[in-house]
């Protein structure tokens, strides 16, 4: 208390000598007033009225200084004030003026007309916002030359709207190292020709080019924070071309992990925005309907596009978060990072265990009781798979099938199969096992009371493995930069975007079906790598080298997201960037019989794996040397292990494969 009574008085002198300025503007304005009011009286006159007014100010400058006192007036700190204290000023002159007629009126003593009064309090009002703003704006140029670095980057600024005003702003007021903004560019040509802030809109974005080389620009800096979609991939392409460094103005409203706000400033472009779409707009009703209050299993919850699933998923508040990982690092990390945001007491539990482990899944299932799964789990990288077709086939083929058996006996209501585009017409182990999971997910689908469904897309941008950290990497270690062809394309998307989707997709009501998410244009990898050796301020060729590796065990130039026969019959869903793939036709008993054969080949990791593989999908054509002393240890449908009945019948019956029968058999 003794401590804020003495920050009290030492600030009166301050505030005393505000008062004092505020009295003889007072005094000034109502003389000015008086000027004008009367100016075409005689010069006797005004005197007259003068003198006649002087008695006011006994009671016209305490009213004013009470009024303000009481009302703030002399706690704003003038060198941060906004509309808001000005708003204010205004209210209070106001509100004194009201004061001061309803005494004149009390004691009828008004020597003076009213519009006098009006005219001064509206004098009064400028004029002590006209020395306060005054008094700020010398100290705020007096604070920018004294802090002025010696070379300050020139940049350009992308967008004249609120988010480029905020940017010009961050330049000049909060902190020099942003550099010096020269001009800005904008497509609205009503704006050419304005300034904002002082800095001038010289043209439009078309104009950038012409612009940088003009006024020497080193740095570009994009401040529109709602363009998505190809217009900024168009932007970002024509400020890379500029050669300048190009930064992104991070948005006013975002947070980070933690929910707090992220600092203002410039940040680095990133991999969501070379290859930015339209924001996707989500049903989050149909969304909730089946995951709020639910317990939800992850499989790979740790992994890139488990865990952001995750992150998606306790946005609508599931009674438990289940995260099934046999790596426990990323998954003990995505728990922590879950438990910050939203507290200790989260809902998230963090499993460790193998979907190849069968009596481990039915311990989960019995202990939590899951009612959605979704199954994120699989050995992905198309090279190593190559090597290691056996364990492609342990893991991706049976342990999906252990996880949709175990599902399936304890009452899962909802089964969602994360798959690839690899698996179309697929030239790889990879490829090849995850088509086989979306044949078992039809399968279950039809044989159990659980409601299964696949989502096929293609590469997701930022995830373990993806090409833009290995060219990163590369660029940075001062290449080359290596790519396998120079005509491989492939579908990108984003982690946050394709499991949107997914959840998008798992609330659609048809079971049994293969959702395939809109990729929209397949992206030239070689295109790709030009633009980040751009980025990094490398030319092509030049002072980075690109070298031409060609392709890897498995590999294809372009991925499909539809086989042939499904190109006609693609059907449209409630979600106009998710569509359903037409079911295959599967001879069950025959799919069984491959199913075993495959599991006798995958005890030796060798070419009879991918001789299984063949005989179960007609359409894996493999790019790789297949040894011919090895036979295809599969038997068809007509001389079988099992008929289509004992395959129905051994759903319920767990014996060593547990397949799905159509309904109805």
């Amino acid at each position: 208390m003794q401590q804020d009574s003495k920050q009290i008085i030492k600030g009166l002198p301050r505030r005393i000598l505000l008062m004092l300025l505020d009295c003889g503007l007072i005094v000034f304005c109502y003389w000015l007033a008086v000027m004008l009011r009367f100016d075409s009286g005689e010069a006797y006159q005004r005197a007259e009225i003068l003198r006649a007014m002087a008695p006011m100010l006994y009671y016209v400058l305490p009213i004013y200084m009470i009024v303000f006192w009481f009302g703030g007036l002399y706690e704003i700190m003038w060198e941060y004030a906004g509309m808001r204290d000005l708003a204010r000023l205004t209210c209070l002159s106001g509100l004194a003026t009201g004061l001061i007629m309803l005494f004149d009126l009390f004691y009828r003593s008004r020597p003076i007309s009213g519009s006098v009064l009006i005219f001064g309090a509206v004098f009064n009002t400028a004029a002590i916002a006209g020395v306060r703003f005054l008094w700020r704006l010398i100290k705020t140029v007096r604070d920018t030359r004294a802090n002025k670095p010696e070379n300050q980057t020139p940049l350009l600024i992308v967008g004249a709207g609120n988010a480029g005003a905020w940017a010009v702003n961050l330049c000049k007021n909060k902190n020099q190292s942003f550099g010096n903004p020269i001009c800005i560019v904008d497509d609205d040509l009503t704006k050419k020709g304005l300034r904002v802030q002082g800095v001038p809109v010289r043209g439009t974005i078309s104009d950038i080019p012409e612009l940088v080389r003009k006024y020497h620009i080193m740095e570009i800096v994009i401040a529109i924070t709602t363009l998505k979609g190809d217009r900024l991939s168009e932007i970002i392409n024509l400020c890379n071309s500029t050669h300048c460094r190009v930064r992104m103005l991070s948005d006013p409203q975002a947070v980070d992990d933690n929910g707090n706000p992220v600092a203002a400033g410039f940040r680095e472009l990133n991999t969501a925005d070379f290859l930015s779409r339209d924001e996707i707009q989500l049903n989050n009703a149909q969304i909730s309907e089946y995951l709020h209050d639910k317990v939800v299993l992850v499989t790979g919850g740790g992994g890139s596009i488990g865990s952001e699933l995750c992150r998606q998923i306790m946005r609508y508040q599931p009674r438990r978060l289940l995260i099934f990982d046999i790596y426990e690092n990323c998954a003990y990390e995505l728990e922590t990072e879950l438990r910050n945001k939203y507290g200790a007491d989260a809902p998230v539990i963090t499993l460790v265990g193998s979907i190849r482990d069968m009596e481990r899944l039915n311990e989960v299932f019995e202990t939590y009781h899951p009612s959605v799964v979704f199954h994120a789990a699989a050995h992905k990288h198309v090279p190593l798979m190559e090597i290691s077709p056996a364990e492609a086939v342990k893991n991706n083929v049976f342990g999906t099938k252990n996880l949709l058996t175990a599902a399936a006996e304890h009452g899962v209501e909802r089964f969602v199969q994360l798959s690839t585009d690899k698996a179309v017409n697929p030239t790889n182990v990879m490829g090849c096992t995850k088509r086989l999971c979306e044949m078992l997910i039809q399968s279950f689908d039809s044989g159990t009371d659980m409601k299964c469904m696949a989502v096929r897309f293609g590469n997701v941008l930022g995830s373990h493995g993806s090409v833009i950290p290995l060219f990163e990497e590369q660029i940075k270690r001062g290449g080359p930069v290596t790519i396998t062809h120079p005509e491989i394309v492939r579908y990108f998307m984003t982690i946050t975007e394709a499991a949107q989707l997914v959840l998008q997709a798992g609330g659609l009501a048809k079971g049994g079906s293969i959702y395939v998410l809109d990729m929209g244009e397949p992206v030239k990898i070689m295109d790709l790598a030009n633009r980040l050796i751009r980025f990094y301020g490398y030319e092509p060729g030049v002072n980075m080298q690109v070298k031409i590796t060609g392709l890897r065990p498995g590999e294809k130039l372009y991925e499909e997201l539809l086989m042939d026969t499904e190109q006609d019959k693609m059907r449209k869903t409630a979600h106009n960037k998710i569509f359903i793939a037409p079911p295959m036709k599967i001879d069950l008993a025959d799919f069984y019989n491959g199913l075993q054969a495959l599991q006798v080949a995958a005890h030796h990791n060798d070419d009879a794996v991918v001789e299984c593989l063949q005989h179960m999908v007609p359409s894996y054509h493999p790019n790789r040397r297949v040894r011919a002393d090895h036979t295809v240890v599969a038997v068809t449908g007509n001389t079988g292990l099992f008929s289509k009945e004992e395959v129905a019948k051994q759903i319920l019956e767990r014996q060593e494969f547990q397949p799905a029968a159509e309904k109805g058999e």
